[in-house]
């Protein structure tokens, strides 16, 4: 049997420029962020091995699973990790923060942004300011926030934002990214233990410092997966981040509306800061959503928050009304009321925000 071959067309240079100034104005930076080959754990996991020594205090905000992990790999790679830690239904303060920095005077300062297991968000831009007036190396694992929620690079003076495609900006998962300040390479250089020719190893996805142009596509980029995150940033580009973000706002506040009239209570605390991108409802007093598998974008919680909540994940394509009011018949179903008040609780405040 014939089989007609059309070929592998290589990555571009083009192609990697566009890719390049696309995460720039989205992630708000006049510097190219590094391209990683893989899911954006890699990069995180990179950015900890790159600025844990010995030697070095790093504050570490854990509010979720996420915060945990990379506390864990900052003390593997021989940094001294201080944390300030809360319980999951709850962010970090301001204040909190303030007095962990002056109680450990530490040299740099990490968090999660937006926590989609737990449905919460820290006050990013807040702790940021308070890291400037204390000249820290900061941090962020923005990889849910970009596209559900502001994050501004250059303004807020982030030293590494490491991002993801695949929740708010409905792209692929098998390539991602890092934004490093000049700072933040300068931290990286005066690290001996940072990683050299290992998959970690960030200096090694450094551009040529004097900016001149590359002359190669770098031959780790994943060509199918960077072709669909430039489709995936175009849509962006076309619908307006603003709006991205707004469409974001919107499903989480219509999703709170919804379950609030089913009787059921968000898993986070504090309404001012829940995340964009997921709703998380409190389910230990619900046997009947003791759900083991997901159901449309309702899903179980992971890990140790299985069994204690429930995630609504509303982001990328399912940041809709459509796909809120399907989420909230499910509970409705699971629950055995009648979905219908939901459902118009759902419409009313997402018609009130158009």
């Amino acid at each position: 049997m014939n089989r007609q071959t059309t070929g592998f067309v290589p990555l571009t240079l083009s192609e990697l420029d566009t890719l390049t100034q696309q995460l720039s104005r989205l992630l708000g930076t006049q510097h190219p962020p590094v391209i990683i080959p893989g899911e954006a754990i890699l990069g995180i996991e990179a950015v900890a091995a790159g600025i844990a020594a010995p030697g070095r205090t790093i504050l570490n905000i854990v509010t979720g699973p996420y915060g945990s992990l990379f506390g864990e790999w900052l003390t593997r790679g021989g940094a001294t990790v201080a944390e300030v830690k809360v319980p999951f239904d709850q962010v970090v303060t301001v204040e909190e923060v303030a007095a962990a920095i002056e109680l450990h005077q530490p040299v740099a300062i990490s968090l999660v942004q937006a926590e989609v297991v737990t449905g919460g968000s820290n006050p990013a831009e807040e702790i940021f300011k308070l890291a400037r007036r204390h000249d820290l190396i900061t941090v962020t694992d923005s990889v849910s926030a970009v596209g559900g929620e502001a994050l501004s690079v250059d303004e807020w003076a982030v030293d590494f934002a490491v991002m993801g495609a695949q929740k708010a900006l409905a792209g692929p998962n098998g390539i991602s990214a890092v934004s490093i300040s000049p700072r933040g390479w300068a931290f990286l250089e005066s690290n001996e233990r940072a990683p050299r020719n290992s998959i970690l190893s960030l200096l090694d996805l450094q551009r040529s410092p004097d900016g001149a142009a590359q002359l190669r596509v770098p031959p780790n980029i994943p060509v199918l997966e960077a072709r669909a995150l430039i489709e995936a940033l175009e849509a962006v580009a076309e619908e307006g981040l603003s709006q991205v973000i707004q469409r974001h706002e919107r499903a989480a506040a219509s999703a709170v509306a919804g379950i609030s009239e089913l009787g059921l209570a968000p898993w986070q605390k504090d309404s001012r800061h829940y995340s964009t991108l997921t709703t998380t409802i409190r389910v230990d007093e619900q046997p009947l959503l003791l759900i083991k598998q997901p159901i449309g974008i309702v899903a179980p919680g992971d890990g140790e928050l299985f069994g204690q909540l429930l995630r609504m994940n509303h982001f990328g394509t399912n940041a809709s009304r459509e796909s809120v009011e399907a989420a909230v018949q499910t509970l409705a179903r699971l629950l055995k009321l009648d979905a219908e008040p939901a459902v118009q609780a759902v419409r009313q405040v997402w018609g009130e925000a158009e």
